[in-house]
């Protein structure tokens, strides 16, 4: 057999079918399946969303090949709600659309940084930046957060570690593994750091529409009168919409920018699935309502982790916000592959072990709260209280 890709091969396989693998071996005799795996809307579409997809995915209109940047109304309709989120003036000429928000990562960083150059990440990190990165042979390199710091990096962290093959800094916020939400202040202060260096921030927002609070711009970095030489925001469609199987996602950039990832998205996608473009452009502004209750909705469970876990002392959350928790598991003899492993077996809860997410996160695992309503959330409490991994 010829030699396979050594970028390619050298990487784990995906985590999330593992970790369902081992739900699969669960004999039920704790109740029904807990998931707390991968970060799914625990809810389904609204009715006129399933509507305007099916509407759209029968019409003629949407078969052929479209604009690599995005169709014309999803592009318009997006940079008005951007606009409207931030407080801020863009333009369609400002937004690519994607095929989800991994692809827009994956054009972004592959627009900004090449072969033995390097991007910066936090540690933890989200996995798929981190195999994105190293298929691609760009090198990656990680800022240290700290749990007593709510996992939020410092600038002075961050400015130390920026070289000068470093072209990038990639951040999640609200964040995944660990939910921690960053302060406007403190993007501020890590942009202008970037503006500083001469380096790009791509920071992923995807879960930007479940702050705990509605009304509030997640940061001001769109008014900056530079921001379109230095950021690059990336966003999804799939949890506000609950259709992360139409895999849509959207970058706001410079205009430049837009014209450089699009020659990266001509090779990968061409365009993005167009009926659900059609669909989404129709529905961002006739759900606002929907998804505001959503948004409700998915901080009653994390009031509800709260509480529950408050109950289990030896369990402990570093990190909560968004659709994730990052719980300290109290088993230190362990790794969290083990513990994960056990809790899906014979628990009947999955999630995903924090070393999945970096060096040093052996003791936590991530549970995706979102996934399960308040009833289910509080059934954690006797599971994980009587969980005694052989």
């Amino acid at each position: 057999m010829p030699a396979f890709n050594p970028l390619v091969e050298k990487l784990a396989p995906p985590p999330v079918p593992s970790v369902f693998a081992w739900g699969r071996a669960y004999d039920g005799s704790r109740g029904p399946l807990i998931d707390l795996s991968q970060a799914v809307p625990g809810y389904p579409p609204h009715p006129d969303m399933l509507a305007l997809l099916g509407e759209m995915a029968s019409s003629t209109a949407y078969c052929g090949y479209g604009p690599i940047e995005g169709d014309a109304d999803l592009r318009r309709a997006y940079a008005e709600h951007v606009s409207q989120v931030y407080g801020a003036t863009l333009e369609p000429s400002n937004i690519h659309v994607t095929s989800g928000c991994n692809e827009a990562f994956a054009s972004a960083a592959m627009t900004v940084a090449g072969p033995g150059q390097t991007v910066l990440m936090t540690n933890p990190f989200y996995f798929n930046h981190d195999t994105t990165l190293a298929m691609m042979g760009v090198k990656m390199r990680t800022v240290a957060c700290r749990p007593d710091d709510g996992f939020l990096p410092k600038p002075d962290t961050i400015a130390a570690a920026i070289t000068p093959e470093v072209r990038a800094l990639a951040l999640v916020s609200p964040n995944n593994p660990t939910g921690a939400v960053y302060p406007p202040d403190l993007l501020l202060a890590i942009f202008e750091l970037c503006r500083t260096k001469d380096i790009w921030l791509i920071l992923d927002e995807t879960y930007r529409d479940f702050l705990p609070e509605a009304g509030h711009a997640p940061h001001g970095l769109f008014a900056q009168d530079d921001w379109q030489e230095h950021l690059i925001s990336l966003y999804s469609f799939s949890k506000s919409l609950c259709i992360p199987g139409h895999r849509l996602g959207a970058i706001t950039a410079g205009s430049k920018t837009v014209e450089q990832i699009a020659k990266v998205m001509d090779n990968l996608q061409i365009c993005a699935p167009r009926s659900a473009q059609a669909a989404v452009a129709r529905a961002l502004p006739m759900l606002a309502d929907w998804r505001e209750r959503n948004r409700q909705e998915i901080v009653r469970r994390a009031d509800a982790l709260t509480v529950t876990m408050a109950k289990l002392p030896e369990w402990r959350v570093d990190s909560l916000g968004a659709y994730f928790a990052f719980v300290r598991h109290p088993f230190p003899g362990l790794g969290s592959a083990d513990v994960a492993e056990r809790l899906a077996r014979e628990a009947g809860i999955i999630c995903i072990p924090g070393a999945y997410f970096g060096d040093g996160q052996e003791a936590y695992l991530r549970f995706a709260f979102a996934n399960a309503d308040v009833a289910t959330i509080s059934l954690l409490e006797e599971r994980l209280r009587d969980f005694r991994p052989a």
